[in-house]
């Protein structure tokens, strides 16, 4: 018997062995496929969880409290040089990690995650990847005013990373296994299913294709499940009073607050900035050690802090306040100019942390500003002024993020009212209008843009970045190779391409010059001339951009 069971236990381990290797060398088949969706979806859930937990872990001893929704209201009685000088140490520690473990001193966020999805096969860098989550969760845990989001879709994008290159994923299922992740953290975090899964598909992956809906959902309820096993079955906000809108009177002024939360998005947006760039000129002019750049911000904030609390952490308590209408129109005005400043200050420091929580704050600062304006000049045909800052806080998130079909539903599961849908959709599509048209479409795409990452424009722009010249091009003894001679009089007349320039670059030389083909050459410093490595014909880069367009195109509506 004893005999019967060793047999049939080394039988099994042949098996595993076997669909290990397979899985490694082929990739997974439909149901592995689903499994793994499904674990990634419940690890990505557990991360955001723990996160959530670390940062009250380490803010009940930066602040002696683990209440983050009502942080303010206890910090405002600390001496004011605690409250200068816990988000200061912060910023220091952040400053020493991000100096020895990035290469460019920069946390890593959604930006991040959006440029991995689009152009490194679903995958992000991992080492700075890990220092940036320690530097958000410092920064969140010690007053930095950011959000919680931005982290917890790179950790996310880190667990799906691991994955994919442990089973050697191709692109399209490292981008779905990717997206699961981001939805299952994002629904974790916020316990927000819908919106999770909505999220990863139109911010993260960009598009709606069938093959990535069904996985990232199973992901994203998994997520959900992990946190209402830990918090309950609980919304983030709760609406006091009623929220009833007198329709048809009363829409007009949704469309105005809209345009308004457009134009304050991107106010928002620019501030964040112009303190970055702010930041960076004043570092240069004035020799500033990378480590304390954060560190600077620390002392900013807490010098803010120590008049203003209201702008340390997410800001959950004061966008609880508005959603009640507990604020008057002056308070509403201020805060929200206030946290605008504070989230400009810890990001444009390299703080960490994200900016969806922070639009939260500002845009239900904004709508009660409104609705308090617009229910007093019309008070007999208005609903209640809680009513504009619920479609305050969608539109602004929505314009930030330039995600309007999930901010609407997180907007609806943050706060368990699905009753003004009208307003807040009028109100957030009025707002993405605006702001698209004044920023490179949302804050990360604007991110990206100034770092020469152009995703905004769609892939017919950003995939001829993805091709080195040097992979495309015909070496001189590959068949119907450019003749030598002319190659090197074209490089005397300076017509030529560098190896490690991308058809980005290449392809427009190509047109303007109208020739067939661009010598390929390296620029070396012990060489007098450069060295002629081949010639990149225009119809083989044409045809590598044409495969591209039509391999995305085959993801996006299979």
């Amino acid at each position: 018997m004893s005999q019967i069971l060793r047999d049939q236990w080394l039988s099994l381990r042949r098996q595993a062995a076997r669909g290990w290797d397979v899985l490694r060398r082929k990739g997974p088949s439909q149901f592995q496929f689903w499994l793994i969706a499904l674990m990634i979806g419940i690890a990505a859930g557990a991360a955001a969880t723990l996160f959530r937990l670390a940062i009250t872990a380490l803010q009940t001893i930066a602040y002696g409290t683990p209440s983050v929704t009502t942080i303010h209201s206890y910090a405002e009685n600390l001496p004011w040089w605690m409250l200068l000088a816990i988000p200061t140490l912060g910023g220091l520690a952040v400053g020493i990690i991000i100096h020895y473990f990035t290469p460019d001193g920069r946390v890593r966020a959604v930006a991040d995650v959006i440029e991995g999805a689009a152009l490194n096969d679903g995958r992000v860098e991992s080492k700075a990847g890990i220092a940036s989550a320690i530097c958000s969760w410092i920064t969140l845990s010690t007053g930095g005013s950011s959000g919680r989001e931005g982290p917890v879709v790179h950790i996310a994008a880190l667990i799906s990373s691991w994955v994919s290159d442990t089973i050697r994923a191709d692109g399209v299922t490292g981008r779905d296994l990717l997206g699961c992740a981001v939805a299952a953290a994002v629904s974790a975090s916020f316990n927000a299913p819908i919106a999770g899964a909505l999220f990863a598909l139109e911010v993260i992956l960009r598009h709606f294709s069938v093959h990535a809906f069904a996985p990232i959902v199973v992901a994203s309820a998994a997520g959900t499940v992990i946190n209402r096993l830990m918090f309950g079955d609980v919304t983030e906000f709760s609406l006091a009073g009623t929220t009833t809108v007198e329709f048809y009177l009363e829409l007009p002024a949704f469309f105005l607050l809209g345009l308004v939360c457009g134009l304050v998005a991107v106010a928002m947006m620019r501030a964040v900035f112009v303190a970055e760039d702010f930041g960076t000129d004043m570092q240069r002019r004035l020799s500033l050690p990378l480590l304390l750049r954060p560190a600077l911000a620390g002392v900013l904030l807490g010098a803010l802090a120590v008049w203003f609390p209201h702008i340390i952490g997410v800001g959950y308590e004061t966008t609880s306040r508005a959603l009640t209408g507990a604020l008057l129109w002056h308070e509403a005005v201020v805060f929200a100019m206030l946290k605008v400043a504070a989230v400009a200050i810890t990001l444009g420091g390299r703080m960490g942390g994200g900016v969806f929580s922070p639009s939260l704050m500002v845009g239900a600062l904004t709508g009660l500003a409104f609705g308090l304006v617009a229910t007093g000049l019309f008070p007999e045909n208005s609903g209640s002024a809680t009513l504009y800052a619920l479609a305050g806080m969608g539109a602004v998130a929505a314009a930030v993020l330039g995600a309007p079909i999930s901010t609407t539903l997180i907007v609806f599961e943050l706060t368990g009212d699905w009753q003004t849908g009208l307003a807040v959709m009028v109100s957030v599509s009025m707002s993405t209008t605006v702001s698209a048209r004044l920023v490179d479409r949302s804050f990360f795409l604007t991110q990206l843009e100034r770092r020469r990452v152009r995703l905004s424009a769609g892939p017919q722009a950003y995939l001829l970045a993805m091709f080195r010249v040097q992979g495309v091009m015909r070496k001189p003894d590959a068949p119907n190779a450019a003749d030598e001679e002319t190659c090197l009089t074209m490089i005397e007349q300076g017509l030529y391409v560098q190896a490690q320039a991308t058809l980005e670059t290449a392809l427009p030389l190509l047109d303007k010059s109208g020739v067939a083909f661009l010598p390929v050459v390296r620029l070396d410093e012990e060489a007098e001339k450069p060295v002629l490595l081949g010639a990149l014909f225009h119809v083989d880069a044409l045809k590598a951009y044409n495969c591209a367009l039509a391999a995305t195109a085959e993801e996006e509506h299979r």
